[in-house]
């Protein structure tokens, strides 16, 4: 029947779902604690997901009509729910330690760039690590190491931070006209390959920074100019014929330091953006404000952070803090 519904349970909370519907995505209709993290899936990115494992669950109860456990820890961003089915996530010992485990070994070849890396404060990774993270590593060999590849005039490749996701992999694939890069080699030896470098050009490949959960694929506009929460991010829009031109502005004083997409409360862009609206358009003459970008409570964003804004304060000439951005810059330009 075309409105059927599968009662679910997860973590005690009773909800109804429709069927085909992931463990993952019902959680997100509670929200909260209850949705388990995930690195690697997307919902905007078809085939992503079970490449990080960080959102596994347990399935105390298949269903009614086969009420026994699934006999292992499951990947809740690929499984689907079953009518009575029960799961139980944060409030399980189990889970909780097998996500540990995963958080270790996604940090296994993961470098400590947290106080250069752009992507501090808004990494994921950043924050599975502090609640679950373990103080030391038990990895004796050495790390894996790669040189930085630009891969462009605007982005830059950083494999050491990479941790495999795959989404930068399908962006290319879904967005482009053809299937141009991937991972190369197994194992430890695994990397973004470097044919990326011809997909490039197309209008929409800034987007695999968007998706990037990590700092491994950073926008080299922005790159070392000011960490994230001393900067303001603002709802903005324009008339762009290649995409729907609904961006965020990120300004410190009046000055937009970079334009990304939109995202959503699980850090997923609402619509991908072409490389026009995200790296040539960075002045406010060419966009129409709209209102501050709501930020998550618990994100360091919010420490410079305002809930409603009169633009010509957004957007106030501050000769003072125009010197010390020049001044930060020059400081990291080594660093590039």
């Amino acid at each position: 029947m075309a409105d059927e519904k599968f009662k679910v349970t997860i973590d005690g909370i009773p909800l109804e779902v429709d069927p085909g519907t992931t463990i993952l995505n019902a959680a997100r209709q509670i929200g909260g604690d209850i949705v388990p993290p995930a690195m690697c899936y997307y919902s905007k990115l078809e085939g992503s997901g079970g490449k990080c494992r960080t959102c596994l669950v347990k399935v105390s109860k298949g269903s009614d009509k086969d009420p026994r456990p699934m006999p292992k820890l499951v990947a809740s961003c690929r499984t689907t729910v079953m009518d009575g089915m029960e799961v139980e996530n944060i409030t399980s010992p189990e889970v909780l330690d097998a996500r540990k485990s995963v958080v270790e070994l996604l940090l296994i070849n993961h470098p400590l760039d947290c106080p250069v890396c752009d992507q501090a404060g808004e990494c994921k990774l950043q924050d599975l690590s502090y609640e679950h993270g373990a103080e030391q590593t038990r990895y004796a060999f050495p790390r894996r190491t790669f040189e930085r590849i630009d891969i462009g005039e605007q982005i830059q490749l950083h494999m050491n931070r990479c941790i495999l996701c795959y989404r930068c992999v399908f962006v290319a694939n879904q967005l482009t006209d053809t299937r141009e890069h991937g991972i190369l080699y197994r194992g430890d030896h695994s990397e973004i390959s470097t044919y990326i470098e011809k997909a490039i050009d197309h209008d929409f490949i800034g987007n695999v920074i968007d998706v990037c959960p990590v700092g491994a694929l950073t926008d080299k506009t922005f790159r070392f100019k000011s960490r994230v929460w001393f900067t303001k991010p603002v709802d903005a829009h324009r008339d762009c014929p290649t995409c729907s031109g609904k961006v965020t502005l990120w300004y410190k004083g009046e000055e937009v330091l970079r334009v990304t997409g939109r995202k959503d409360e699980y850090n997923e862009v609402d619509e991908f953006i072409c490389n026009t609206c995200r790296f040539d358009k960075k002045e406010t003459k060419d966009w129409v404000l709209d209102e501050p970008t709501k930020v998550d409570k618990d994100s360091v964003i919010t420490a410079n952070h305002y809930t409603s804004f009169a633009p010509p304060a957004v957007i106030q000439r501050d000769e003072i803090l125009q010197e010390a951005n020049a001044e930060q810059l020059a400081r990291t330009e080594r660093l590039k």
